[in-house]
């Protein structure tokens, strides 16, 4: 078939990693987990049940150890944003393994009638609960972002081994500390102590620094699985069909072990009693659930507001 220019983008990617891959030292496995338990000893000791270590709790509590205090202690509850990428997500791995091609409303159907039948997916209940209205709300909003993804990306080769939200989970002290994410997209495998997989992490909206560290946590949790890590990591913005691409280094990796112990060591402070919150204003504040309430968010706001006023 013929591709659009963004699919030949896409396309040349995947090719390029064919071309790259490299091999990796056999204890670079062990390493890492002896580095994450020799940096993290000083204060495993005060855990008392298990610290569970994401990708959103580790940029909260890097950008403020009081917005991630306040959000830890508000239940979950379901929305229309946050249900949106749950069944896109869905929807797209529904594409991935289907021979046929159908429309992305009819993939959204599908995904939906999956998650409202499993009692076991925490957002059944929400999406048997929805109006008529939220329904076709969400339906309206997923069906563009699926449409987005099989507009930009050429069909998936069965030789790619595409998977797609694919648990990475990787357990400190006895399970005391547990690293944990989901990939929206992994394209090929490693071969030996050959690195041969891409990382996908599908973004709707703009480009934010965070993006970076999501992505190379997440080849972290990679190489802490099988030993080897991904080649490549890959950002690709839905909305704007912009390709962003990082290979897996050594520097990568390092510089993934310490942002990850940098948060886990202050989500194990600040969940064990050990020391409390720091405030740091920053614009997460604009929707921080204790903005009303906090200096913090106040200062933030002060600062904005003068820099607006100063342009």
């Amino acid at each position: 078939m013929t591709l659009t220019p963004a699919q030949t983008q896409v396309l040349a990617m995947l090719r390029e990693c064919d071309q790259g891959r490299f091999e990796v030292d056999p204890r670079m496995r062990e390493g890492l987990r002896a580095r994450l338990h020799e940096d993290l000893a000083p204060v495993a000791g005060a855990i008392t049940q298990p610290v569970f270590v994401g990708k959103a709790a580790m940029a909260r509590v890097l950008a403020c150890e009081a917005h991630e205090v306040a959000e830890a202690a508000v239940p979950f509850e379901w929305s229309l944003a946050a249900a949106r990428g749950t069944v896109a997500h869905r929807a797209i791995q529904l594409s991935v393994a289907r021979t046929d091609r159908p429309s992305p409303l009819g993939l959204v159907d599908d995904a939906l009638a999956r998650l409202a039948d499993d009692p076991n997916i925490r957002i059944a209940d929400y999406l048997l609960g929805l109006t008529d209205a939220e329904r076709a709300e969400l339906r309206g909003d997923v069906s563009e972002i699926v449409g987005s993804f099989l507009e930009l990306w050429p069909p998936l080769e069965r030789g790619w081994r595409p998977q797609t939200e694919s648990p990475r989970r990787a357990e400190l002290f006895d399970g005391m500390v547990i690293l944990s994410g989901k990939l929206d997209l992994t394209l090929g495998a490693p071969d030996g102590l050959q690195a041969g997989r891409v990382v996908v992490d599908l973004k709707t909206g703009n480009r934010h620094a965070g993006h970076v560290d999501e992505l190379r946590f997440y080849a972290l949790l990679d190489t802490l699985r099988c030993g080897v890590p991904p080649f490549r990591l890959v950002r690709y913005y839905l909305d704007a069909g912009d390709l962003v691409a990082e290979d897996v280094s050594e520097d990568v990796l390092e510089a993934a072990v310490r942002r990850t112990v940098d948060a886990t060591r202050k989500l194990i402070e600040l969940r064990t009693g050990m020391r409390s919150a720091a405030v740091t204003p920053n614009p997460a504040c604009r929707w921080c659930c204790i903005r009303n309430e906090c200096d913090g968010a106040t200062a933030f706001e002060e600062a904005d507001q003068e820099a607006r006023t100063r342009q």
